[in-house]
This record gives C-alpha cells, structure tokens and sequence, in this order.
C-alpha cells in the first residue's frame, strides 16, 4: 500500500508545491491533489518533473462536478470533466473521489434518481480516460440528522448503490472514520474485492462514545481508538495495494507548521504500520 498525504490535517500550506515536498521529504509516495490546476500554472512536463523529484504520485482528485446541485450547474462541471480527467491521467492518476453525505433536505427517492443519473454520467466520462470513481460514505451520528431526511451512509447501502449506477469503473472510498462510526470491523472489510476499492482515507478517532465522534473532531493515525492495525491487515489481506492518505478533518486549522505536521503524520504512519506488522 502506499502512504498518501491530503492537505486537510497539513495546516497553512503555501499550496499544492509544499504539500508535494513534504509528502515526498517525509516518505510519503503519494498525494491527493488536483492535476489540472497544477498543470494549468507549470505545464504538464514540469508538473510530472515536480512529481518524479520528490517521489510521489497523484492518489486521487475530487470530483468537482456538483452532483448534487441544480441541472446548469451540474452540467457546467460535466463539461469541465474531460479536461480534469485528461489532466489526471496525463499525470499517471487513476482515481477519482466524491462523498456522500448521510442525510439530505431534497426528497430522498427523487435525489437517488437525479444523482443516480449524474454519477453514471461522471463515471462514464472518467472511465473513458481510464479514471475510477470512489463514492464514500459518510458515518458521523450527528450528520444523519443535520439535514431533513436520511441518506445513504453505510457501505451495504454504498454498494447496492454502486451497483445501480451501473459503471464497472464506480467503487468505494473506504474511510477509516467512517469505517468506525458505522460500527463495522475487520469481516466487513475482507468481504470485499480489492477491485471495490478505489481509495482509502486514514484518520483516528477520540476516546468518546462513537455517537459522539464529530466529523470534524479527527485526530491523526495512532492518536486514537480506532483498530487501524486491524483495518490495514485487512486491506491487505485482500490485495488492496492502492493509497491509503491521511484525511483529517478539524473544527480549527492546526497550530503547528506544515513542516511540524509532516513530522507528526509520519510518526502516525510508522506507528500504525509497525503494529500491523507491514512494511513501510
């Protein structure tokens, strides 16, 4: 597997530049950016040179179409997508990622129908550049209730959704936290197929009831309760050799430096793999 960093949990960075030294000074193969941006202010040979001299890849971009917008918005970012997928994979990308939020205002039957349609569309545009799409549910308690009617936000229910979209190149982002928060455990993980995966995000959780786990109240790997030994045992007992980045979300920006945090995340990821007993 390899250890990918996200900006969010990175504190003040300067931008996407700093974010791709620290991951690669720090040991980090991989990040979670967005390639045509990059592109867009380097050119794609200095983009890729960036890349290659500090020894990461890109692990995913977001999704930035709004799916779950009005029909001229969406089909505004529809067309956009080509030029974000072709940029990804100019830079060897492969991954794709959007979440799913656990509870909507619109009627819940006509959203499914609507976002069922726009993902199929988003999929099939990706996957004409050979670009998967990771769908990730989302599974605080207190976001089942923010908005009025409740959503998707177990995996069972992300992968009958999976399936209905229809797109063999539709899969899951599996989240630790989120992982967590929905109660499951390591069986749930080794009943999938690595191919269902698309990408992992890893984060820990504070020593509070889990109904009380904020989404935005992460902590870094190792600083928490969750069993991630568990959870990377059982990506890699199914073959998962994706990125696994580090995604954490909290309700003020870090005190410390970039720099600090680099340091911080690095120890986490050694400490959580050594447990495992996988390499890194």
């Amino acid at each position: 597997m390899l250890r990918g960093l996200t900006g969010a949990g990175m504190g003040a960075l300067s931008g996407t530049e700093e974010l791709i030294r620290l991951a690669g000074k720090y040991g980090f193969q991989s990040v979670d950016v967005d390639a045509l941006p990059l592109i867009e202010k380097l050119g794609e040979k200095e983009a890729a040179w960036l890349l290659e001299e500090h020894g990461v890849s890109i692990g995913s971009i977001g999704l930035s179409v709004q799916w779950r917008a009005g029909e001229a918005e969406f089909l505004k970012g529809l067309q956009r997508l080509p030029d974000q997928a072709a940029a990804a994979r100019s830079l060897g990308c492969t991954r794709c990622c959007t979440y799913i939020l656990p509870s909507v205002d619109s009627a819940p039957a006509h959203f499914m129908a609507i976002a069922t349609r726009r993902l199929r569309q988003c999929a099939a545009v990706l996957g004409a550049y050979g670009i998967s799409l990771g769908l990730e549910f989302v599974g605080p308690h207190h976001l089942r209730t923010h908005w009025r009617h409740p959503f998707i936000w177990t995996m069972e229910e992300t992968l009958d959704w999976v399936a209905a979209i229809g797109e063999s190149n539709v899969g899951l982002l599996l989240d630790a936290y989120h992982w967590y928060t929905t109660g499951l455990g390591t069986d749930a993980i080794r009943s999938l197929r690595a191919e269902q995966i698309v990408h992992v995000h890893i984060n820990d959780a504070p020593d509070v009831p889990v109904e009380q786990a904020l989404d935005n109240g992460r902590l870094y790997p190792g600083e928490g309760i969750i069993d991630l030994s568990g959870f990377l045992n059982a990506l890699h007992d199914i073959g998962y050799r994706g990125p696994v980045a580090q995604e954490i979300l909290t309700a003020e920006q870090p005190a410390e430096s970039p720099e600090q945090l680099a340091q911080r995340s690095k120890a986490g990821f050694d400490s959580v793999f050594a447990l495992a007993g996988l390499p890194y």
